[in-house]
């Protein structure tokens, strides 16, 4: 199958999210020099509505929609995503392409006056714009005040330097690919702050069929990366995941298989499940659901039904 000539990448107008398209296109560009890549910025109301949290404006998915509508429209080709914002079931005649290589997935600390979480005094204010990260912090740390952060990174971190937070929590593979890792006091203990589905992890969306794009991107794809976040995606569609509830989900491939981490908590952290499971790579999808219906065993339904 010939491959195309030119590409059209669509992408949130966010610093972060344009890095990442650039990283597609200028990969793309190394490995096939005839090949014309532009970049199709566009706003999502993801990225305009910042007074109200994810979870009250309709989840991450938001993020993504304006791209799909580009893809369906054909003004675009592919679609370059955080994996973590991509929803659990895709639209009807959209598919994943690819996933490329994991940056690493943990949760950074950042603060201009302390060192540590647990360096923090009581009554901190801490901001963080994840329910996960939200319930995870409240449950080790109900001595600090947790409150909500939006905006793109440099925002996030403007609102730090005004002294608004004494503390805010971040993806580490964010603050890494803007250069901005000097900013992170201590990366976070998954122990602590269990990851989100996906985090960490860049997913090329395209419409269903484009097997002619399937095969442009496979030098991209990563399978080692992809069995852990099929896994981890595996886990959220199965529990009905996104921003609107407290749930992390982790994969590592080991020697052995692939090992699962998993969590559901309760928005304010007085209640949380957490279950693993280890077993095949090769069938990440199984290995989700088997870490999914163990969460639930161990009390995450009736989280789950609270909400």
């Amino acid at each position: 199958m010939a491959l195309p000539e030119h590409l059209i990448i669509a992408s949130r107008k966010s610093r972060l999210a344009h890095w990442q398209a650039e990283h597609v296109r200028d990969r793309l560009a190394n490995l096939y020099p005839r090949l014309a890549v532009e970049i199709l910025g566009l706003s999502t109301r993801g990225d305009e509505i910042l007074d109200r949290s994810l979870a009250q404006i309709g989840g991450k998915g938001l993020f993504v929609k304006e791209l799909e509508n580009a893809l369906a429209a054909g003004e675009a080709d592919i679609a370059v995503h955080s994996a973590k914002d991509v929803p659990m079931d895709l639209p009807e005649g959209f598919a994943l392409a690819a996933i490329l290589a994991r940056e690493d997935p943990r949760d950074a600390f950042v603060s201009n006056a302390h060192a540590r979480l647990e360096e923090l005094p009581a009554r901190a204010i801490v901001g963080t714009s994840s329910l996960r990260r939200e319930a995870q912090l409240r449950s080790l740390f109900p001595q600090l005040e947790v409150r909500p952060l939006r905006g793109n990174v440099d925002t996030r971190l403007a609102k730090l330097d005004r002294g608004e937070y004494s503390a805010v929590v971040l993806a580490v593979a964010g603050l890494t690919r803007l250069g901005l890792a000097g900013r992170i006091r201590a990366v976070i203990d998954p122990e602590i702050s269990l990851p989100a589905a996906g985090q960490g992890a860049l997913a090329i969306e395209c419409r269903a069929g484009r097997d002619d794009l399937v095969g442009l991107l496979a030098p991209l794809h990563d399978a080692a990366t992809a069995a852990c976040v099929r896994a981890e995606r595996a886990v959220s569609r199965a529990l009905a995941g996104s921003c609107q509830l407290p749930l992390a989900a982790y994969g590592q491939l080991t020697d052995s298989g692939l090992h699962l981490r998993g969590l559901v908590a309760s928005p304010d952290g007085t209640q949380i499940v957490r279950a693993e499971v280890h077993g095949n790579a090769a069938e990440p999808e199984a290995l989700g659901d088997a870490l999914a219906a163990e969460l639930r065993r161990r009390g995450a339904g009736e989280i789950l039904a609270k909400l």
